[in-house]
């Protein structure tokens, strides 16, 4: 009994702190001791480049240059630099899609405006990853500053110039931009696994926040991220999380990473619970192989955001052993009223996380019951790639 009520007590204190305690934590002591960044308009003229790898991205892509073209800073890029992971397959609408992309913005400048900076593309020979792929644009780039995009998603006219400005500040070594969700053409109700993921992201994106104003994030949004060129490291070749580990190194050797909520690209959420946890099990796989690729960030005087990367990053992916253990040892405490009330709460979520992934399989929206699906889901899949992980089961290659 002894051990059994320890063992709850622990797998409910470490579920706590990860989920509530280190965000209200994180918060109090972005509070206490912000650190406000200097940001000024004018250090768009340090010059950016954009870089962008890509594979069997064809539509996206013209609509992502001509997006970038917008930009109200677009007299501070130098260059759009775009890396295809690979040659195109033979119903491949890139090499079209990349052709076109001068043509309808020849008319649209104004001949006072700056000249447009020039799109350069780049074919490797073979698919290695992004990680590979950002390692050969970066030497080929003049830009100051690096901007890192996704070919996805749309760009706001004002984000690169939002990026930018904090570079006024010398502290400042990468700068995250936000990713915004939209329906993009659904239904006005969203689906449950559009709901869960919309809550999650804005959970993350608070607990950000709240790190960039105390000191650094411990990674960036992949869609969108901009970092000092002397500040940037070559990563090694299968790297899954390029957002993570650029802007960490950059952290370890003294630049701060902060997050821009004025920087702004637009994406759909995951349609189905399925593919949120395909997106989600790479994504948690490579946290886990963070560990392997820089164990010295586990040393708290080797790593000066330590505790924001272990909360963060690294806490959550025991959080799937602390839920089983929680259920396991409650079982043998049901005689006592407490317990017994904790381990109902735990029925009743997972019933509702149940009904909510019924309500999806059936096309419909399901309210609340968005949140227990993805939180459920997110264990699953992290207990997974966690697995993944350990047995080296993960392709640097993403489709």
């Amino acid at each position: 009994m002894v051990m059994a009520t320890v063992m709850v007590i622990g797998c409910l204190a470490g579920l706590t702190y990860i989920y509530a305690g280190y965000p209200l934590l994180i918060w109090m002591c972005a509070k206490a001791r912000a650190r406000p960044v200097r940001k000024d308009a004018a250090a768009t003229g340090m010059g950016c480049s954009v870089i962008i790898a890509a594979y069997h991205e064809g539509p996206v892509l013209s609509r992502k240059v001509e997006s970038i073209l917008e930009s109200l800073a677009r007299g501070s890029i130098r260059e759009i630099v775009i890396g295809l992971d690979g040659p195109p397959a033979a119903n491949d609408p890139t090499p079209e899609a990349l052709a076109a992309i001068p043509r309808p913005w020849a008319c649209r400048v104004s001949q006072d405006e700056r000249s447009l900076p020039e799109v350069r593309v780049f074919v490797f020979p073979e698919r290695r990853g992004k990680a590979a792929v950002l390692n050969d644009l970066v030497p080929l780039t003049s830009g100051d500053i690096l901007v890192m995009m996704d070919a996805r998603q749309a760009v706001h006219p004002a984000a690169i110039g939002e990026l930018m400005a904090n570079f006024a500040d010398e502290t400042v070594g990468v700068v995250s931009g936000e990713l915004v969700f939209e329906n993009g053409g659904a239904p006005s109700e969203p689906g449950t696994a559009q709901q869960g993921v919309g809550f999650y992201w804005r959970y993350e994106k608070f607990v950000r926040c709240c790190e960039g104003m105390f000191r650094s994030v411990p990674g960036a949004t992949g869609a969108l991220y901009a970092i000092r060129r002397k500040l940037y490291s070559p990563i090694p070749s299968g790297t899954l999380l390029d957002d993570v580990a650029i802007p960490m190194q950059a952290v370890v050797r003294g630049g701060r990473c902060i997050f821009e909520r004025a920087a702004v690209v637009y994406d759909v959420p995951s349609a189905t619970a399925e593919q949120e946890t395909l997106r989600k099990r790479r994504t948690i796989a490579g946290v886990a192989q963070l560990v392997r690729l820089y164990p010295e960030w586990l040393i708290p005087w080797r790593n000066p955001i330590w505790f924001e990367y272990v909360s963060h990053k690294l806490l959550r992916l025991i959080s799937p052993l602390l839920l089983a253990g929680l259920f396991v040892f409650n079982l043998a405490l049901l005689d006592r009223a407490v317990f017994a009330l904790i381990f109902a709460f735990q029925v009743v979520f997972y019933l509702s996380a149940l009904a909510g992934m019924v309500a999806q399989r059936k096309g419909g929206g399901a309210g609340c019951l968005g949140v227990p699906v993805m939180f459920v889901a997110l264990n699953v899949t992290t207990a997974l790639a966690v697995w993944d992980a350990l047995r080296g089961r993960y392709n640097a290659a993403w489709k």
